[in-house]
């Protein structure tokens, strides 16, 4: 009868825990879970649609950046036609007669509809284009600000006649044929005949002395290779998931005058009509549409923008979109996607749950089986049983306690062993920098030793040869004196002669600086650095011409130096032509000079940077060795090393940074005059 009793409440206990385990474990799967996703859902859902609200609107960017370029480059070419010397020359040539075929040359050229010289009467005074009576209207603002003599570009709509006036095919390449459009605004036109038109006017002068205007323009009507353009640019191949199309258009206040929007396959549907609603938000209200809109049979993910004439005026709407169903079918394809997956999840989660209830009550074949990992070697396994309300999770909590004391005990030895082993590397290390600092200071003795004796080497050949290079000249001026005129006839020789011995003579100089650099210091002065790089640029121009280098500089020093101003700018043209050397293809060269602080002392910052063919690691290693040059036959190998002698003697640095492919950058750093 006790044991009866005993196990009543055992069976009890055990049906109460699972109970509660399966309620805790469902609760966050049923319940909570499925809010969370709701919400997350939503949340989702909302940024989706923001980032193709964010895509279009970043698609408009780029058609409107292509039709300002399209504005941008008409002006900047009948700017150049008016200033180029040939457009002066064809006006001028048999009483201007050529300027016509000169105009309508450039007018091909161009791709433009039409150009025109026109005076302040708006009379074309040479027509060029399609035929037609040349005649425009005198205020426009495009054609007043040219005749006043400013340039300028911008998108008119011209009307039938004005189109007519320039040219009858014109005027009938703009007409459209209104095609009835549902939800757009009523209408009772049934055709479009006005052009929106990009026209530019830039000022000329004729040779009779009077103001004239050169005007040219592209009529945007069925402009189908300009709309094709702009999608071609915003929707490239891959940029849209599969079923989905990019569309352009552009509107002349409401209709479609030029677009790749299909009525059915074939057919363009030009003369069809934007909704009333975007039409009142772009055109009316002046503000971008950025949200799905009805284009013709299907939705679009639309961004639409106004477009202003010259006098101000909203008179036509750039747009550009792509279909919406692919997008919205892959939302709902995800959102039934992770509905099913849920389900799946829970489902399978029940049977798992009930699993793990049942494992509950196994808690000595847990023990057990704890043991055994240990006895395997895995110190780190655990019961895991943290309720000791009973007599076995207590046997079961103290056995993990136990084994946490033994993993503990052997953590300590393993950290004590790495401790010791972290010692004696790192004693090895220190040794083995010991070692390398001996062998680098050895090096360095070697080669101090090595370089003094090139010194007393250098300083003594060099005076060696100054005495023969000055008996050569001597007696070069006596064979100049003997020969008298009859010396011309070897210029090009006695010339030659008079340059080998300028380049040894060099050779010496610049050998017995680098033996003997106090006895050439010369006097120190104070200098802004970009004065002595302005003297240095003439010196280099020669050099300059022969490639095609820009120069940009940037000097932003205001501290001044104190260094004999020959030295700085030898240092300096010496960079400089080792630059020039390193691009002989062409690049850009970059002079900046900067006030910089270095451990606390003022000084300033001289950057010599080029777009080259750059340095490899070993060639930088050696790049301040004496005789040490990568020129061949051009160079001695002293430039460089004489240099930092020379900056290092002001108490300054000179450094590079290069990589092979990238380019090369030096570094002088002098300290402030005081």
């Amino acid at each position: 009868m006790p044991e009866a009793e005993t196990q009543e409440p055992v069976l009890r206990r055990g049906r109460s825990i699972r109970y509660r385990l399966l309620a805790i474990a469902l609760l966050p799967t049923l319940v909570i879970l499925p809010l969370l996703l709701v919400v997350t859902m939503a949340r989702w859902e909302t940024k989706f649609d923001a980032l193709l609200t964010s895509k279009v609107n970043a698609d408009l960017t780029i058609a409107h950046q292509y039709l300002a370029r399209i504005l941008e480059n008409t002006g900047e070419h009948l700017s150049a036609l008016t200033g180029s010397v040939a457009f002066r020359e064809a006006a001028t040539r048999d009483g201007g007669a050529g300027l016509a075929a000169y105009l309508e040359e450039n007018r091909t050229r161009l791709g433009l509809d039409f150009l025109f010289l026109v005076q302040r009467d708006g009379m074309a005074t040479v027509p060029v284009g399609l035929p037609g009576q040349g005649r425009l209207r005198t205020d426009w603002p495009v054609l007043d600000a040219a005749l006043t003599g400013e340039p300028k570009t911008a998108i008119d709509i011209f009307s039938q006649q004005e189109l007519a006036a320039i040219s009858p095919e014109l005027a009938a390449r703009a007409k459209l044929e209104l095609v009835s459009t549902p939800n757009a605004v009523a209408t009772d036109r049934a055709s479009e005949t006005r052009g929106m038109v990009v026209h530019s006017a830039s000022p000329a002068s004729l040779p009779d002395g009077s103001d004239a205007a050169l005007v040219g323009g592209v009529l945007l009507n069925q402009n189908l290779v300009f709309i094709d353009t702009i999608n071609d640019l915003v929707y490239r191949t891959a940029s849209l998931p599969e079923g989905s199309q990019g569309t352009a258009t552009l509107f002349l206040e409401d209709v479609r005058i030029s677009t790749n929007v299909r009525l059915f396959e074939g057919k363009r549907a030009l003369g069809t009509r934007v909704s009333a609603a975007v039409r009142q938000t772009v055109l009316d209200e002046g503000r971008v549409w950025l949200d799905s809109a009805f284009v013709v049979n299907d939705w679009y993910v639309s961004a639409y923008e106004p477009i202003s004439d010259s006098f101000g005026k909203r008179v036509g709407m750039l747009y550009v979109g792509f279909l919406e169903a692919p997008f919205a079918r892959a939302k709902t394809e995800t959102i039934l996607g992770i509905v099913v997956a849920f389900l799946l999840v829970t489902a399978a989660s029940v049977p798992i749950f009930l699993r793990w209830a049942r494992a509950i009550f196994k808690p000595l074949e847990r023990m057990t089986g704890t043991i055994a990992r240990v006895e395997e070697g895995d110190l780190g396994a655990r019961s895991g049983l943290t309720d000791a309300s009973d007599e076995i999770g207590r046997v079961a909590v103290h056995l993990d306690s136990l084994l946490d004391q033994l993993q503990q005990r052997d953590r300590d030895l393993r950290r004590w062993n790495d401790e010791l082993n972290d010692r004696v590397a790192e004693r090895t290390r220190e040794l083995e920098l010991a070692n390398r600092q001996l062998e680098a200071t050895t090096k360095q003795l070697v080669m101090s030793e090595k370089l003094a004796a090139i010194g007393e080497i250098t300083a003594g050949v060099a005076h060696e040869i100054n005495n023969p290079i000055a008996v050569i000249q001597g007696n070069l001026d006596v064979v100049r004196s003997v020969l008298g005129d009859r010396a011309n006839d070897l210029s090009t020789e006695l010339r030659l002669i008079d340059e080998q011995i300028h380049r040894v003579s060099q050779i010496v100089t610049k050998l017995l600086q680098f033996a003997k650099p106090e006895e050439y210091a010369g006097y120190v002065e104070r200098h802004h650095v970009a004065d002595v790089i302005s003297d240095c640029l003439p010196l280099v121009q020669h050099l300059l011409g022969k490639a095609d280098i820009a120069i940009e500089r940037d000097d932003g020093a205001t501290r001044q130096v104190l260094m004999n101003r020959t030295e700085l700018q030898q240092v300096l043209v010496n960079l400089i032509v080792n630059a020039i050397h390193a691009m002989p293809d062409g690049g850009r060269l970059r002079l900046v000079s900067r006030d910089e602080t270095r451990d606390g002392q003022d000084g300033i910052r001289v950057d010599v940077v080029d777009t080259g063919i750059g340095m490899t690691p070993d060639v930088l290693a050696r790049i301040f060795d004496p005789f040490f040059t990568t020129k061949r036959r051009q160079g001695t190998g002293l430039g460089l090393s004489i240099s930092q002698t020379l900056v290092r003697r002001q108490g300054g640095t000179l450094n590079v940074e290069s990589e092979p492919g990238k380019g090369t950058t030096f570094s002088i750093w002098l300290p402030e005059a005081n």
